[in-house]
Order: structure tokens, then C-alpha cells, then sequence
């Protein structure tokens, strides 16, 4: 394979035929734009330039040999029509599956070491192909990459990123180089996509009693009995603890509280007053319990109250979703994707996101990428789809000239197509959509396969209703959802009132982790990747939602419908009924899917 890139640099060092010898052209001449905005994207403005002698870590996306391997794979694990559904791939056999051609290998690395930079600054990292590069000081980058790095900062949130607004690539470069990060994607902070809502109460208001399941829902709040009950998990037990774990992914320097879940514990699931959970702290993420966040303080507590006892691992990732130098989803993802298959959890629940629209599409394009590895790996990974339901806001984006224009603003990873989005809801008899619900249709993301006939057929009764606002070709979302109004919850110590899709996906999660630890302990394989089966043999398992609406950017938004919606997507998940479908299929298969293990 080197003589083959070897090959490509000769010729395109090659003087011309017919005329007198040139100097060789170097194969790195050449430059075209990779990406750049016409503007600082909104909400950001620039410091001015930094150092020189700043250094930055570089990650590249490779573009994998066959770009459609991954998509292939997935498919074919996750789709219980599959002879191979359940055959979930180990780390290594993803790694093949990703990896790219020899001579991108070879062309990329010929392309650092031009400027000088050393081998051992490069390593391959992520699944395989992404490649990692240190010690790059600003003055290089801007060089290599005909940038321009400045310190911008986010006016709300004061957060502070160091960025560039365009990058090139030589030419030769571009089908060999998905993306690089940091580059152009200067992140959208947390408090842009979603943020849990505490009400004002009392301890006393919020603390109310962890026995009733019927006075502990609508206007008294929600408890974990209720969720139990409303989705039918109170006669399940954990029968395999020892294999199976949940995950809450935690950024922004957001810590849970352990003294927080003890208190909620004691009060609202009493059998599970020992709960815990372990901490993995991530490219120097820290771990302050004494400072709690409301996000994450909710994530844990409702996913361990769910999924109680299965053990429960926090992970802290250094940076915020605007970080100086670091990218948290990045960084959590190269960490994740490195472990053991034995040491993953099966199920990940995060609820951190960002506008689509401030992210470029190459960015966003590699990372959901990195998502669908965990799902060929067999982990189930669902994010909260937001807390401001189809945008926040006036809505203004400005388009590919420079002009405003109102569009829809949905969140990503949230429209990942390779994880699964929980929306959020409220009430009982009937259960209606919460209308801070996030929803909509991604505008970097073509639809699906798995969710084509149940989106058309929500498009088609839309009809021409908001046309321009959004991308009906988009990635619907959210998939599922959960309650999301009026969660109670210990922060600091004290009973609180809290609502957001913040609470709805480590509830789903909770759930999810529950069939997981049902296969498991039958011997079979955990369910990976859930989409194709929720929009297949699993939908006849979940609940319609059919009224509420998400409204935002100063319209009504959209409606929750019979079928699938841009609001409760699916429905919700009604547990005995879903370990039904899970049971009639391990019986058509003999007893269980071990069968379908991959090979080594």
C-alpha cells in the first residue's frame, strides 16, 4: 500500500509533460475551503488572538475505507428481522469495520510530517480511525490549516473557546478527512439546548410521600413509585448486576451528589436506601459532591431509582460543550469507545445538547458516527431532546448570504440517528406531550429507513403547515419519551420541583436497563442500538401519545398525533408489554440470542 501513496505523490509532484522541468509542485499546494461560517456564529464574540506558543490537541476524522460498513452493521444487529440481530461486534471487530484505507493512513501522516510534525505527536485513537495530534502550537495550526485561531467568547454564558470561523485542507486532502476538531464548531452551551427547571417550593412542598403511587403524580409531583407504576416496572427485579450497568454521561464540570441520593433514596424508593454510584473521571474531569448540579443530580437519581440495583456509573468529562480546547463529546467518546466490551455500560443516558445549526456538518456527521460504534457494540444510548420544544427564542439563523431567517432549532446529538431521543410528557388519563418537549426534524440528518413510513405519515397529514421552518427530509425526533413535569428531587440537601427531558431519558434509560438485565439473565445479548426495534417488533410495547404540542420560536409547534410525532415521538414504554415481545422472540429462537454471537 505505500507504493501506492507514493504514487499519488509523484504525480502530483510530476513536472509537466511537453514542457521544461519545474520545480516539483508540492502535493500540498492547492488549498480548498474544509468549512467556514460568514460570520462569528451567534452569541459569540472575539477576544482577539492568543499566544503563539498556545498548543492545541488536533483530532482528525478519518473517512473509513467503506463509509457504509458501519451503517451496514448496525442494521444488520439491530434489526430483529436479521439472522444477525443481537450479534453485537466486540471492540476489535468495530475497529476493522471503521478503519480506514492504508493510504489515507499514509497520505495524511506524509501531510503532518511535511510540517514537521514528529510521530510520536501523532497516535491513531476513537475506534481507529481518528487520529490524535499533540503539541500543535497556534502559529503551526494556522499555517497547516490556513486559519486564523482567536479566543471567542459566549456573551451569556461567559464561556470561552478558542476557534477558528474557517479552515482548508489541501485538496487532496478533502475524501480522505471527514473533519478536525477544534476547528469551526464552537459548541453550544448547555444552557442553549436544555435546561431542567426547578419551581419554587419549600422542602416541605416538594418532599411529600414516597408511598402512595396515587397521590404521587400530577399535582403533587412526580415520584419514582409513579414512574414505576405508570410504566409497569414495580414486579420487575435485577437478576444480573454482576453484568449489566447504567451510565450517566456528565459535562460543564457538573457533578451528582452521593448524599443527595441517599436522602432521595430514603424517601422514595426505601428498598434501595444503599444506592451508589461510581465515578470515572475523564481527561481530568473533576468530582466536587459537595458542589452538586441540578442536571446531573437528576440524572442519577431517577436512573438509579429505576433501575435500583443495577450498579451505576457517573462519568465526569473535563471541559464544557464550548471548551477552550478540549471537545467533552470527544473526549468522553475516545475514553468510552477504549474500555474493555465487558467494561461498558449497556445502557448511557446523557441530557446535555446543542443547536444544530452552530455545529458543521462534518462535526456532527463524525460524532454520531462514534455513537453508532457503541450501539454495533451492543449499548443502548439515548439523549433528552430538549427542553424548549421546536426552539428557543426568536429563532433568528442566519442563512447561507449572511440574512436572517426564523427556522426551527433542533438539537443535537439528539437527532443522531444512531442514538435514541426521549421527548418528555405530563399528566395521566390521558398522558399528553409536556410542551417544552424538543422535536422536530434535523437539519444534517437524512431520515432513516427505520422511521420512514412512521414520519411520512406524520408529514403527510402536516401538510404544507410551517413549510421553510423546517427539513421534512430531516431525521425526525424525539423516538420516545417519558414524563417530564414537576420530577421530585434533592439538591443541596432539600426537596425540590424540577421539570425537563432531563429527567425523561434517565427514566427511559432506567427502563431499558431493566430489558437489558431480562436478556441478560436469559442468557441472551442486550438489545444495542434500539431504533429499528422500537419502529418494528417493539413498537405493539409502547404507548400512543395523541394531544399537547411543543410550541417555540413564536408558533404552536407541532402536535402529538396517532403514531409518530416530532413531540412524544413513539410513545412511551410500557415495560411488562415489551418483556412480552422480548420473550415471544427468544422463543421462536430457541431460548435465547447467544446464538448469535460474533465470531472471534
Amino acid at each position: 500500500m505505500r507504493c501506492h501513496a507514493l504514487s499519488v505523490l509523484a504525480t502530483l509532484s510530476a513536472p509537466l509533460l511537453g514542457g521544461r522541468a519545474t520545480p516539483l509542485a508540492s502535493p500540498w499546494d492547492g488549498m480548498k475551503v474544509k468549512h467556514a461560517w460568514d460570520a462569528v456564529p451567534k452569541n459569540w464574540e472575539s477576544l482577539g488572538h492568543p499566544s503563539n506558543k498556545t498548543t492545541i490537541e488536533f483530532y482528525l476524522a478519518l473517512k473509513s475505507h467503506r463509509e457504509d460498513a458501519l451503517v451496514e452493521a448496525l442494521y444488520e444487529v439491530s434489526d430483529p428481522e436479521h439472522s444477525r440481530y443481537g450479534a453485537h461486534l466486540s471492540k476489535e471487530q468495530v475497529a476493522e469495520v471503521v478503519a480506514p484505507h492504508p493510504d489515507t493512513l499514509e497520505l495524511v501522516s506524509s501531510w503532518l510530517g511535511h510540517y514537521n510534525i514528529p510521530s510520536s505527536s501523532i497516535s491513531m485513537t476513537l475506534g481507529g480511525n481518528w487520529l490524535r495530534v499533540v503539541g500543535v502550537s497556534v502559529s503551526q495550526a494556522n499555517h497547516i490549516l490556513g486559519a486564523s485561531y482567536q479566543l471567542y467568547k459566549h456573551v451569556e454564558t461567559n464561556d470561552t473557546v478558542l476557534r477558528t470561523i474557517s479552515y482548508s485542507l489541501p485538496e487532496v486532502l478533502h475524501r480522505h478527512i471527514q473533519t478536525i476538531v477544534p476547528t469551526t464548531y464552537f459548541g453550544s452551551p448547555l444552557t442553549e439546548g436544555m435546561r431542567s427547571r426547578m419551581h419554587p417550593s419549600t422542602a416541605v412542598d416538594a418532599r411529600g410521600k414516597a408511598g402512595s403511587v396515587l397521590s404521587s403524580r400530577d399535582e403533587d409531583g412526580i415520584t419514582p413509585s409513579y414512574l414505576r407504576w405508570l410504566y409497569k416496572t414495580l414486579g420487575y427485579a435485577p437478576k444480573a448486576t454482576d453484568r449489566n450497568a447504567l451510565g450517566i454521561a456528565g459535562y460543564d464540570g457538573d457533578f451528582p451528589s452521593p448524599q443527595d441520593l441517599a436522602l432521595f433514596m430514603t424517601e422514595y424508593r426505601t428498598d434501595g436506601d444503599d444506592a451508589t454510584f461510581t465515578v470515572t473521571q475523564i481527561n481530568g474531569g473533576g468530582y466536587d459532591p459537595g458542589k452538586p448540579a441540578l442536571e446531573v443530580n437528576l440524572d442519577i437519581q431517577y436512573a438509579e431509582a429505576m433501575a435500583y440495583p443495577t450498579p451505576h456509573i457517573f462519568y465526569s468529562t473535563a471541559g464544557t460543550l464550548g471548551s477552550l480546547i478540549d471537545d467533552p463529546y470527544i473526549q468522553w467518546l475516545r475514553y468510552v469507545i477504549a474500555q474493555d466490551d465487558v467494561d461498558i455500560p449497556r445502557t448511557i443516558s446523557t441530557s446535555y445538547g446543542g443547536f444544530e445549526y452552530i455545529m458543521p456538518l462534518e462535526y456532527v456527521v463524525s460524532v454520531c458516527t462514534l455513537f453508532g460504534q457503541l450501539g454495533l457494540r451492543g449499548v443502548s444510548v439515548l439523549f433528552a431532546s430538549g427542553d424548549y420544544g421546536v426552539g428557543k427564542g426568536d429563532c433568528l439563523v442566519p442563512g447561507s448570504s449572511g440574512e436572517l431567517s426564523v427556522q426551527f432549532l433542533p438539537i443535537f446529538p439528539a437527532t443522531c440517528p444512531w442514538v435514541t431521543s426521549v421527548g418528555g410528557t405530563t399528566g395521566h388519563d390521558p398522558e399528553v406531550a409536556a410542551s417544552i418537549s424538543g422535536g422536530g426534524f434535523s437539519i444534517h440528518f437524512l431520515r432513516q429507513p427505520y422511521q420512514e413510513n412512521a414520519v411520512s405519515t406524520f408529514l403527510q397529514n402536516l401538510g404544507d403547515k410551517y413549510t421553510g421552518l423546517y427539513d421534512p427530509g430531516g431525521r425526525g425526533f424525539p423516538d420516545l419519551s417519558s414524563q417530564a413535569i414537576k420530577f421530585r428531587m434533592v439538591q443541596g440537601g432539600k426537596f425540590h420541583f424540577v421539570s425537563g427531558t432531563s429527567g425523561s431519558a434517565p427514566t427511559v434509560a432506567g427502563i431499558i436497563s431493566l430489558l437489558n438485565d431480562y436478556l441478560i439473565s436469559k442468557g441472551s445479548n442486550p438489545l444495542g442500538f434500539l431504533n429499528l426495534w422500537l419502529y418494528g417488533t417493539g413498537l405493539p410495547g409502547l404507548n400512543d401519545i395523541t394531544s399537547g404540542s411543543n410550541p417555540g420560536c413564536n408558533t404552536d409547534g407541532f402536535s402529538a398525533v396517532a403514531g409518530w410525532d416530532p413531540v412524544t415521538g413513539l410513545g412511551t414504554l410500557d415495560f411488562e408489554k415489551l418483556e412480552e415481545i422480548i420473550d415471544d422472540r427468544l422463543r421462536k429462537s430457541g431460548t435465547s440470542s447467544t446464538q448469535n454471537q460474533p465470531s472471534t
